[in-house]
């Protein structure tokens, strides 16, 4: 401000001329300007802080349906579950009714078309190495033929919807 005081000259009434009195016609018509500058700068900073603002709010509203409906569509996948399992488990029990045994593969069939369809995946197989994120090991074997963290036995399968593990595989690890 000091600079600004140093620049200011100060002109005596009487010597006003015609090159001073239009000087200060132009510092009166800027100074006039600038409020509705600064008004319109005002209203447009405040305008694109809305638009900025209602974007994050659709883009948090889209977040948040697809959330909701991929939590929908895993509890919906969860509650199907057990009949998977049984389903596998008669598959695994002897039978000597082949019409019976054919029924319940085409249903096993059935089911697994409709899980794929949902976009579940399903992981856990006898071989895999264990992941902790995916696999919930409920026992450890000591065998030499496998590698360490290997798969060796499935004792329930493990199913996902994109990343998000709708229930963990139990297995057996070997060490």
């Amino acid at each position: 401000m000091a600079k600004k005081n140093k620049e200011k000259q100060e002109i005596p009434v009487e010597e006003v001329t015609a090159e001073a009195a239009e000087e200060t016609v132009e510092t009166v018509e800027i100074a006039e300007a600038n409020p509705f500058e600064e008004k319109y700068n005002a209203e447009r900073d405040a305008h694109l802080r809305l638009a900025a603002e209602f974007d994050n709010f659709r883009k948090r509203s889209q977040k948040e349906k697809d959330s909701a409906y991929l939590n929908g569509k895993c509890d919906a996948v969860e509650k199907l579950l057990p009949v998977y399992d049984n389903l596998a488990r008669a598959l695994q029990q002897e039978t000597a009714d082949a019409a019976y045994k054919k029924g319940v593969e085409m249903t096993m069939a059935e089911l697994k078309k409709i899980l794929a369809g949902l976009g579940v995946e399903i992981f856990g197989q006898e071989g895999e190495e264990f992941d902790p994120n995916l696999h919930n090991a409920v026992m450890h074997t000591e065998d030499e033929t496998l590698g360490e963290n290997v798969i060796c036995q499935v004792f329930q399968q493990g199913f996902k919807i994109g990343d998000k593990v709708v229930r963990f595989a139990m297995v057996q690890v070997a060490n």
